[in-house]
């Protein structure tokens, strides 16, 4: 792909996935196309094995952007990092094609891992704002982790993924649109797991109490 038609692709990513755009030249000032541009070179150069070069213009990038992508990350077609800010990409991350960040979102280890210490991000995922996804495992494609999860295991295709730690609380057996999840109104399976909990509670006081007067009507039926 000639450098030209790579800005073209980039624009229209930007275009595509952000409401906001209002003129074509806005593209130019966004930290997602910049960064991108930096990691691109960067990623060449770490490639070629020009470590120090390569990581001087990550880390040119992240003064410019508030986005750190590491050289030696692996990134696919699409990428669009939304409102970037505090978003941070490991050495050995692998991501997708078409996948959208939001900010302060962390691809990252939990530093007790050795080769392979960041996650593999699938296609088409979307990952919201301040979601952390440690370890070395993937993230299945057309996935979308909410807002503020801590993901620390793997995760199947086609998935839904909210609280700390992440659980799946969705499946669809066909891939939707990123933008189908409502990060406004997600499901808590925490306050799910403690209204069944109540209501198990409620069932066994009920039973227990109707135990009682029947032992209650026993007794005085021996003992008139």
């Amino acid at each position: 792909m000639s450098f030209i038609q790579y800005i073209k692709d980039e624009m229209r990513i930007i275009k595509e996935r952000d409401a906001a755009i209002h003129s074509p030249w806005e593209v130019f000032l966004y930290p997602s196309f910049k960064v991108m541009l930096h990691y691109r070179l960067a990623h060449k150069l770490y490639l070629n094995e020009k470590y120090f070069l390569a990581r001087w213009i990550s880390q040119r990038a992240v003064r410019k952007t508030g986005i750190e992508i590491h050289p030696g990350a692996q990134i696919g077609k699409g990428l669009f990092i939304d409102h970037g800010n505090g978003v941070i990409i490991g050495e050995t991350t692998i991501i997708g094609d078409n996948c959208t960040l939001y900010q302060g979102v962390t691809l990252g280890g939990t530093g007790k891992e050795l080769g392979k210490r960041h996650p593999t991000i699938g296609n088409n995922v979307m990952i919201s704002a301040g979601a952390k996804v440690l370890g070395s495992f993937k993230i299945g494609d057309n996935s979308k982790i909410g807002a503020g999860s801590v993901v620390l295991h793997e995760v199947p295709p086609n998935s839904t993924v909210v609280g700390v730690p992440g659980r799946v609380v969705e499946r669809v057996k066909k891939s939707a649109p990123q933008e189908t999840l409502d990060h406004g109104n997600l499901p808590d399976p925490v306050q799910e797991d403690l209204c069944n909990l109540r209501k198990a509670n409620t069932s066994l006081n009920n039973r227990i109490t109707e135990l009682e007067e029947q032992v209650e009507r026993l007794l005085k039926e021996l003992h008139p």
